[in-house]
Order: structure tokens, then sequence, then C-alpha cells
């Protein structure tokens, strides 16, 4: 076990101890769900001059990159490790601060010199030490997602979890008194990372003034789609749990909020490890590759500046697709594309990107409108459309030819939460294989209106007489060759 377990039974007292303040609900586990927030009495914010207060968390318990910074100025062996190991990102202080508290929890009962106990010391025995995201998934279970989007944003996800942690380890090691605590001891393992990773994405609330935020308490209310409370920052920097406006809920029920109304069904199993099934996001998004004989494709690349994707939504029956690279993708030399690489004044050399011999580096990821102008818009369009299409077919065809099992092997120990990783992935599946033939229809209907626009008709007869003539010059090259 990473951490000693405290059940929530305790965790009124925790609040108590830290001013966190709850109004009429209650922490409570909850069929299925495992811990949740339940009303008290009943309430009403309907016509509400001010809303209802479910819950109040003082700012000094919130966590995030400026509660890391503070607890490195308590602790300087914290700082060592911070300097060596952090600094990268708000998500990757966050983690190492809880990598700490883990251990920290872990000895409570043994002497050491290295780290500073804090409130989240003892909130991380609430946590639960089991998640149902997929980089948390066994091997066999992760082989329910062959097909679908997850597969690859898994196991790209394993890997950098990975180098993450080799890297912390490498780090820290050359610090006596972390590489004691956390190495040397075997206190910690990638597993502990892996969870530590999952907590995070679970639970992170994008708060408005505070951004990224880990809030006690607040973190155990579950979703709906239907929510009946919001979070906020209050003006004394406290983070509140409100009642929705218009809102009445009796004593018993199940207090809720929303974890992204636009987020879609692999993306809520990736970070919260559960899809909604009455979530309105139809969508999802594929990894695109440049053409592999493209000369132009490294260089496309860096000036497109992040990895290219394909996103395609589905409203309301309307399918909507988007993919910016794929029109850098599908241009040419030929039709005005053109990279050099200028040196300033010091010596820096950049790779700029010209279109129409006009410098459009800034504009890169945004071709489409670019070439709205081109005469050969339609063919352009055309191209992009085709490509799209074909990375979207070769994507249902993987998810069709390698079927998901209605269930896992039958096993003497199997657990319910393998069941639900298969139930979860086989949903996914039937999500995606259904936006995927839906949008493949869509696209060759615009791929055959595309073909009879009049400039691509004309573009593309004037190259079958062009391959005419060559034919022809050919064959009486040949036949030259042959007197």
């Amino acid at each position: 076990m990473p951490w000693p377990g405290l059940p929530v039974d305790a965790l009124p007292a925790w609040a108590l101890l830290n001013a966190a303040v709850f109004h009429d609900v209650k922490i409570a586990t909850l069929d299925g769900k495992g811990c949740g927030l339940v009303c008290e009495s009943g309430l009403n914010a309907e016509g509400a001059y001010e809303l209802p207060t479910l819950l109040s968390v003082p700012h000094n318990l919130v966590l995030n990159a400026g509660a890391v910074e503070e607890y490195a100025k308590e602790d300087r062996n914290f700082k060592q490790l911070l300097d060596v190991a952090g600094h990268n990102s708000t998500r990757d202080d966050i983690l190492l601060f809880l990598l700490v508290q883990t251990v920290l929890a872990s000895r409570a009962h043994q002497s050491s010199v290295v780290g500073v106990s804090n409130p989240w010391t003892e909130y991380i025995k609430f946590l639960p030490q089991e998640a149902l995201v997929p980089t948390l998934w066994t091997e066999d279970e992760r082989l329910l997602l062959r097909g679908t989007s997850l597969e690859s944003a898994v196991n790209a996800k394993i890997t950098a979890l990975t180098a993450e942690f080799d890297k912390i380890q490498e780090t820290s090691s050359d610090i006596p008194c972390w590489n004691d605590l956390l190495w040397q001891s075997r206190a910690v393992s990638l597993r502990d990372w892996f969870l530590l990773d999952a907590l995070y994405r679970s639970r992170c609330l994008e708060l408005p003034k505070s951004g990224e935020s880990m809030v006690p308490c607040i973190d155990m209310v579950n979703h709906s789609s239907s929510p009946n409370a919001f979070y906020d920052e209050s003006v004394k920097d406290e983070t509140v749990l409100l009642l929705r406006p218009g809102v009445t809920i009796s004593a018993g029920d199940e207090v809720t909020i929303s974890y992204g109304e636009a987020k879609s069904a692999a993306e809520m199993l990736f970070s919260y490890g559960f899809i909604d099934p009455d979530a309105t996001a139809d969508s999802l998004v594929l990894t695109l590759a440049p053409f592999p004989d493209d000369p132009l494709a490294r260089a496309k690349l860096v000036a497109f500046g992040e990895p290219p994707k394909i996103h395609v939504a589905r409203n309301n029956g309307s399918i909507h697709w988007e993919s910016s690279f794929a029109y850098l993708m599908c241009v040419n030399e030929e039709d005005g594309l053109d990279f050099r690489v200028l040196q300033d004044t010091e010596g820096n050399r950049q790779l700029r990107v010209f279109w129409q011999n006009a410098d459009v580096t800034d504009q890169a990821a945004d071709f489409e409108s670019l070439i709205q102008s081109h005469e050969l818009f339609a063919l352009l369009r055309l191209r992009v459309v085709t490509i799209v299409q074909e990375r979207l077919q070769d994507q249902l065809d993987r998810l069709t030819s390698s079927p998901a099992p209605s269930s896992l092997p039958a096993s003497s120990d199997i657990s319910a939460t393998r069941s639900e990783c298969a139930r979860a992935a086989s949903l996914l599946r039937q999500i995606e294989t259904s936006i995927l033939e839906g949008s493949i229809e869509a696209l060759e209907k615009e791929r055959l209106e595309l073909l009879a626009d009049a400039n691509v008709v004309a573009y593309l007869g004037s190259m079958e007489t062009a391959n005419l003539d060559i034919v022809d010059e050919e064959a009486s090259n040949g036949a030259d060759e042959f007197s």
C-alpha cells in the first residue's frame, strides 16, 4: 500500500481541524461510486439572491503551483528536490509534492529529518489507492482498447510517465537525504507515480483565479451530466461549492458537479476512468502522420509546432471535422509552399514558412485560411478531405478487425474493477465506431461534391491531357527507337 488509508468517517475531524466547512452536506460512501457528497437537509436556490454554499475550503489548503512554492520555502530539503526534478509544469511540481507526502504519510511513525508535514500529509490518506484510468489497467485490460483513439494515447502516456519517474530517480539520487528516503528504502515505486498522476488528472480543477489546483473535500464530489452544484472562488479566496441557480435538492440527494460538458468519451475514460452514457459530447481525436515520401515532412512538422491531429465531432446528427495540419500536409512547392532558414543579426537560425512568396510563419497552424483565396482551393480541399477520409477509414478498419470480447477471460480471481474496464472499453468502441461510420459517409459526400466542382474538373482534365501528351511522346520515341 502506498500510504495508510483512513475511512471517510474521519474526514469531518480533519476538516474541522483545518477550517474546511461543510454546510448541510456530508461525505458518504455511495453504491457503485465510492465516496460522494450527500445533502443532509433540503436546499433551495430558486430565486435566491445569494446561492447556498455547500462547502468552503480555505485558500491555504488548495494545492497548486503557488502552494508548492510556499512549501519549498518551509522545507529546504524539498526545495533541493524541486530544483533538480521540478519546475517543468504545475502538474509536475504538484506530483512531486504529492510523492513526498505519500512517503511522509507512510513513515509518520518513524523519525525522519526529511520532510515537513502539512494538512496534505493527512488528507492524502483519504484518497483512493486504486483508480480506473487506463494507465492503471492491466496489460490484458488495455488490449480492450485496440483500435480506439485511446490505444495510442494510453501507450504514449505510459511511456511518458515511466520516463518522468526514471528522471526523478536519476536526478534526486544525487541528494543523500532523498536518495535514502525515496530509493534506498524503496519507499516509492513506478506504480505509485502512475497512481499519483491518475489522482491528479481525475481530481484537478481549473479555478478562476488559482488555475490548476487540487482542492481537498471538493475533489470528492462526483460528476453528473445534469449537475446541481458548481465550484468557484470567493472574495475571501476560499474555494466554495455552490448550489446551482434554480436548483432544489432534498435530504439524501447526491450533490454533483460537471467534469466537463465538452469532453469526449475517450477523454472522460482517460482522465476519470468512466464514460458518462448521458453525456452530449460526441467526438474523437486521432493522430495524423505526414506523407512518408514527402521531402518537406519534417519541415512541416517543425513549422506546425504541435502534434498533428484530426478532431471529429457530431452534433445533432451533423458531422464537423477539423485538421489544421492536413492543409499544410497537402500543399507542396508547386502550389506555392516554401521553407527558408533565415539568420538574424545575433546568429540565431530560424525556419520560416512562405506561401505565394509571403512570409506566413505565424500562420502555419492555420493554412486553411491562407489557401481560401487560392484559385484551386476546391482542389486543395479535395486533397484534404481525401486524406482525412482515408485516416478515418484506417481507424475504423482497425477498430472493427479487433473486436473487444464481451468479457475478460474467465478467472477465479477476476475483480469488479476488471469487469468495469471491460464495460467502459466496450462502450467506447460502440461510440467511436458510430462516429467514424457517420464521418466517413459525410466525407464521401463532400468528396463527390468537390469532384464536381468546375475548377477541379478543369484541372483534372488538363492533367489527363498532359498525361496523354506524355504517353503519345513516349510512344513516338519508342517507335523511333524500334525503327
